[in-house]
């Protein structure tokens, strides 16, 4: 008894001295004050970086990084998904959209917070990712990620989407089309270690106020099982 009340100590101890850290990268002003709040309600440390934020993302380790979507975003991504211990954190970008966000997709961006940087809706976001930055993959199932999907729907139109969630279940998307529940798709995409996949589904929802709809995966098609083996490596990475 005494044996387990002292490993439980030991992580409680040990889960104190080392908290999840989400790196700020050349995010200044207002925006940083309220970032730096809504990781710390979620009990994530922020770690604020100007200039040399490359290379401390390549030897340090990082739950999370927050970037700025200028000239230098590039060369911070290519950094965090090229180091052995970052490569699978969660990277939000600041200064545009999500459509914005596509410029970033081949390093597997997650999520991008709209400006200008409202407190609700910054909230809103990290509350929605934290159980990834905090690895807590048992609760979180959902990979927020953002890259652009090629669909074909079942009359053949052809268009353009962005991704917004993935699981081993379906996809959540934003476009401008017009779909509806119960149509049949067929969608295209790569992320990050995942070349390009085909795979067949079927709207199972759709927001007209936000633009958004959900893909539902067909279980007959075994090409699901390369998404849930991407999603599986991610987690335990």
């Amino acid at each position: 008894m005494e044996r387990i009340l002292g490993s439980a100590i030991s992580r409680l101890t040990l889960s104190k001295k080392n908290p999840a850290r989400a790196a700020l990268v050349d995010i200044k002003g207002p925006a940083q004050n309220v970032l730096m709040d809504c990781f710390r309600q979620f009990g994530v440390e922020t770690v604020i970086m100007n200039g040399n934020a490359a290379e401390r993302l390549r030897t340090e380790k990082f739950a999370a990084c927050v970037v700025n979507l200028g000239p230098e975003a590039h060369a911070v991504m290519e950094a965090v998904r090229t180091s052995p211990s970052n490569s699978r954190m969660v990277i939000y970008g600041v200064g545009g959209t999500m459509n914005d966000g596509i410029k970033y997709s081949k390093y597997g961006i997650n999520a991008v917070f709209d400006e200008p940087l409202e407190r609700p809706a910054a909230l809103k976001l990290v509350r929605a990712t934290q159980m990834l930055v905090l690895h807590e993959f048992r609760r979180y199932i959902r990979i927020p990620v953002i890259t652009e999907v090629a669909v074909i729907t079942g009359d053949n139109r052809r268009f353009t989407a962005t991704s917004q969630e993935i699981s081993s279940g379906g996809m959540s998307l934003t476009s401008k089309e017009d779909v509806s529940a119960g149509m049949p798709l067929e969608i295209s995409f790569a992320l990050l270690t995942l070349p390009r996949v085909w795979i067949r589904g079927v709207i199972c929802w759709r927001k007209s106020a936000s633009k958004s709809f959900g893909v539902r995966f067909d279980v007959q098609d075994e090409r699901r099982l390369r998404i849930k083996e991407w999603i599986d490596a991610y987690l335990e990475n």
